[in-house]
C-alpha cells in the first residue's frame, strides 16, 4: 500500500482541467480494478465494466467515432465550398475585366 501512495504522490501534477481529468479517470479505474480483485467491489462497478465490455457498448463507440468523422468532413466540405465560392467569384471578375466588360469596381 505504501508504493502505490509513493507512486501517485511521484505523478506530476496536472497543467490543464484535461489532464487532471484524465488522472482522476485513471484513479478511478485503478480503485475499482483493486476492489474487483480483492472481492470487495459494489454491483454497480462490475455491472459498469460489464456494460462498458459488452457488443453493444463497443459498436456505440465506434458509431459515435463515425460520426465524429462525418461531421468533421462535412465541416471540411463547407469550408472547401467557400473557397470555390471565392475563387469563382474572383475568376468572373478577372474575366470581365479582361472582357472589358468591369471598369467600375478596381479594388485589387
Amino acid at each position: 500500500m505504501a508504493a502505490k501512495k509513493s507512486e501517485a504522490a511521484a505523478r506530476r501534477p496536472a497543467s490543464t482541467p484535461l489532464q487532471r481529468e484524465q488522472q482522476l479517470i485513471a484513479l478511478a479505474t485503478d480503485e475499482a480494478e483493486r476492489q474487483m480483485r480483492e472481492g470487495t467491489a459494489s454491483a454497480q462497478v462490475i455491472s459498469h465494466f460489464l456494460k462498458m465490455g459488452s457488443e453493444r457498448e463497443q459498436l456505440e463507440r465506434q458509431k459515435m467515432a463515425y460520426e465524429t468523422e462525418l461531421l468533421k468532413a462535412r465541416t471540411d466540405n463547407l469550408t472547401n465550398v467557400g473557397r470555390m465560392e471565392e475563387l469563382t467569384e474572383k475568376a468572373l471578375k478577372a474575366f470581365r475585366q479582361y472582357s472589358g466588360q468591369d471598369f467600375g469596381d478596381e479594388d485589387d
